[in-house]
Protein backbone atom coordinates (compact mmCIF):
# COMPACT_ATOMS: atom_id res chain seq x y z
CA UNK A 1 0.00 0.00 0.00
CA UNK A 2 1.52 3.62 -0.64
CA UNK A 3 1.25 6.19 1.26
CA UNK A 4 -0.06 9.72 0.61
CA UNK A 5 3.66 10.67 1.70
CA UNK A 6 5.62 9.48 -0.94
CA UNK A 7 8.44 11.56 -2.36
CA UNK A 8 7.81 13.25 -5.37
CA UNK A 9 9.26 11.99 -8.79
CA UNK A 10 11.20 14.07 -10.83
CA UNK A 11 8.68 14.28 -13.53
CA UNK A 12 6.36 15.46 -10.68
CA UNK A 13 6.18 19.79 -10.26
CA UNK A 14 8.70 21.55 -8.38
CA UNK A 15 7.65 21.27 -4.62
CA UNK A 16 8.85 24.66 -3.07
CA UNK A 17 9.56 25.09 0.64
CA UNK A 18 8.93 28.34 0.85
CA UNK A 19 4.93 28.30 -0.97
CA UNK A 20 4.12 25.05 1.53
CA UNK A 21 5.37 27.27 4.68
CA UNK A 22 3.07 30.37 3.62
CA UNK A 23 0.50 27.99 2.85
CA UNK A 24 0.52 26.24 5.96
CA UNK A 25 0.72 29.66 7.92
CA UNK A 26 -2.34 30.94 5.88
CA UNK A 27 -4.61 28.44 4.65
CA UNK A 28 -3.37 25.52 6.84
CA UNK A 29 -6.72 24.84 8.90
CA UNK A 30 -8.17 23.72 5.53
CA UNK A 31 -5.41 21.64 4.25
CA UNK A 32 -4.10 23.79 1.61
CA UNK A 33 -0.69 23.06 2.10
CA UNK A 34 -0.79 19.42 2.45
CA UNK A 35 -2.78 19.37 -1.00
CA UNK A 36 0.09 21.32 -2.77
CA UNK A 37 2.86 18.91 -1.58
CA UNK A 38 0.86 15.37 -1.59
CA UNK A 39 -1.95 15.84 -4.15
CA UNK A 40 -6.25 15.47 -3.82
CA UNK A 41 -5.41 11.68 -2.85
CA UNK A 42 -3.87 13.11 0.93
CA UNK A 43 -6.46 11.55 3.35
CA UNK A 44 -4.68 13.96 6.23
CA UNK A 45 -5.34 16.99 3.59
CA UNK A 46 -9.41 16.24 4.25
CA UNK A 47 -8.97 15.82 7.55
CA UNK A 48 -8.59 19.29 8.40
CA UNK A 49 -11.57 20.54 6.86
CA UNK A 50 -13.88 19.07 9.26
CA UNK A 51 -12.54 20.37 12.93
CA UNK A 52 -11.85 23.74 11.02
CA UNK A 53 -15.58 23.59 9.72
CA UNK A 54 -16.99 22.96 12.95
CA UNK A 55 -14.75 25.83 14.87
CA UNK A 56 -16.47 28.19 12.56
CA UNK A 57 -19.68 27.37 13.16
CA UNK A 58 -18.61 27.51 16.74
CA UNK A 59 -17.37 31.48 16.23
CA UNK A 60 -20.55 31.95 13.61
CA UNK A 61 -22.81 30.88 17.41
CA UNK A 62 -20.59 33.22 19.34
CA UNK A 63 -21.64 35.71 16.90
CA UNK A 64 -25.36 35.46 17.21
CA UNK A 65 -26.02 34.14 20.49
CA UNK A 66 -23.13 35.72 22.47
CA UNK A 67 -20.35 34.26 24.56
CA UNK A 68 -22.43 31.82 26.92
CA UNK A 69 -23.75 29.83 24.09
CA UNK A 70 -22.72 26.01 24.95
CA UNK A 71 -22.46 24.48 22.04
CA UNK A 72 -19.59 27.40 20.61
CA UNK A 73 -17.81 27.13 23.91
CA UNK A 74 -17.14 23.63 22.65
CA UNK A 75 -16.53 24.43 19.02
CA UNK A 76 -14.60 27.33 19.17
CA UNK A 77 -11.73 26.54 20.73
CA UNK A 78 -11.27 23.90 18.21
CA UNK A 79 -10.82 26.74 15.46
CA UNK A 80 -7.75 27.43 17.68
CA UNK A 81 -6.12 24.15 18.03
CA UNK A 82 -6.55 23.69 14.16
CA UNK A 83 -4.64 27.65 13.37
CA UNK A 84 -1.80 26.71 16.06
CA UNK A 85 -1.51 22.95 14.48
CA UNK A 86 -0.89 24.93 11.41
CA UNK A 87 1.37 27.42 12.90
CA UNK A 88 3.11 24.79 13.88
CA UNK A 89 3.27 22.47 10.83
CA UNK A 90 4.28 25.83 8.82
CA UNK A 91 7.63 26.41 11.88
CA UNK A 92 8.24 22.58 11.23
CA UNK A 93 8.50 23.12 6.81
CA UNK A 94 10.49 26.54 7.81
CA UNK A 95 13.20 24.69 9.63
CA UNK A 96 13.61 21.67 7.73
CA UNK A 97 17.45 22.08 5.98
CA UNK A 98 17.08 23.14 1.99
CA UNK A 99 18.85 19.93 1.72
CA UNK A 100 16.59 17.43 3.85
CA UNK A 101 13.30 19.30 2.34
CA UNK A 102 14.36 18.95 -1.50
CA UNK A 103 16.02 14.89 -0.94
CA UNK A 104 12.10 14.72 0.50
CA UNK A 105 10.45 16.80 -1.83
CA UNK A 106 12.13 17.13 -5.17
CA UNK A 107 14.13 14.02 -5.28
CA UNK A 108 16.37 13.74 -8.53
CA UNK A 109 16.62 17.51 -8.57
CA UNK A 110 19.09 20.24 -7.89
CA UNK A 111 18.51 21.16 -4.25
CA UNK A 112 17.43 24.86 -4.16
CA UNK A 113 17.99 27.42 -1.51
CA UNK A 114 14.98 29.18 0.19
CA UNK A 115 16.50 32.69 1.66
CA UNK A 116 14.35 34.79 4.03
CA UNK A 117 10.75 33.34 2.84
CA UNK A 118 10.42 30.48 4.85
CA UNK A 119 11.97 32.20 8.30
CA UNK A 120 9.90 35.33 7.58
CA UNK A 121 7.13 32.60 7.71
CA UNK A 122 8.33 30.69 10.66
CA UNK A 123 8.55 33.60 12.56
CA UNK A 124 4.43 34.90 11.93
CA UNK A 125 3.60 30.93 12.53
CA UNK A 126 4.97 31.82 15.71
CA UNK A 127 3.14 34.41 16.79
CA UNK A 128 0.06 33.30 15.32
CA UNK A 129 0.45 29.77 16.47
CA UNK A 130 0.85 31.12 19.83
CA UNK A 131 -1.88 33.79 19.91
CA UNK A 132 -4.21 31.19 18.88
CA UNK A 133 -3.18 28.33 21.42
CA UNK A 134 -3.70 30.63 24.28
CA UNK A 135 -6.43 31.85 23.28
CA UNK A 136 -8.33 28.73 22.80
CA UNK A 137 -6.85 27.21 26.27
CA UNK A 138 -7.83 30.82 27.82
CA UNK A 139 -11.44 30.62 26.72
CA UNK A 140 -12.11 27.30 26.92
CA UNK A 141 -11.23 27.16 30.16
CA UNK A 142 -12.40 30.51 31.18
CA UNK A 143 -15.99 28.91 30.40
CA UNK A 144 -15.57 26.08 31.94
CA UNK A 145 -14.91 27.33 34.97
CA UNK A 146 -17.59 29.97 34.80
CA UNK A 147 -20.12 27.12 34.12
CA UNK A 148 -18.64 25.18 37.33
CA UNK A 149 -19.65 28.13 39.60
CA UNK A 150 -22.86 28.69 38.22
CA UNK A 151 -23.54 25.10 38.69
CA UNK A 152 -21.91 25.36 42.16
CA UNK A 153 -23.98 27.90 43.36
CA UNK A 154 -27.38 26.38 41.63
CA UNK A 155 -26.70 23.11 43.97
CA UNK A 156 -25.92 25.60 47.18
CA UNK A 157 -28.86 27.40 46.74
CA UNK A 158 -31.52 24.25 46.24
CA UNK A 159 -29.47 22.35 49.16
CA UNK A 160 -29.19 24.07 51.82
CA UNK A 161 -31.97 25.88 53.91
CA UNK A 162 -31.22 29.58 54.54
CA UNK A 163 -30.04 30.73 57.29
CA UNK A 164 -30.58 33.73 59.59
CA UNK A 165 -28.45 36.19 59.94
CA UNK A 166 -26.21 37.42 62.43
CA UNK A 167 -28.71 40.18 63.85
CA UNK A 168 -31.44 37.91 63.46
CA UNK A 169 -29.31 35.19 65.78
CA UNK A 170 -30.54 34.20 69.55
CA UNK A 171 -28.28 34.61 71.70
CA UNK A 172 -28.54 32.33 75.04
Amino acid sequence: MQQATTPASPATHYRSKTLATWLALLAGPLGLHRLYLNGLRDPWAWAHLPPTLAGLVGLSRIREFGQDDRLAWALLPVLGLMVALSCLTAIVYALTPDARWDARRNPGREPVATGWGPVLAAVAALMVGGIAFMGAVAYGGQKFFEWQIEADRAAAATAAPSRPQNSQRLTP
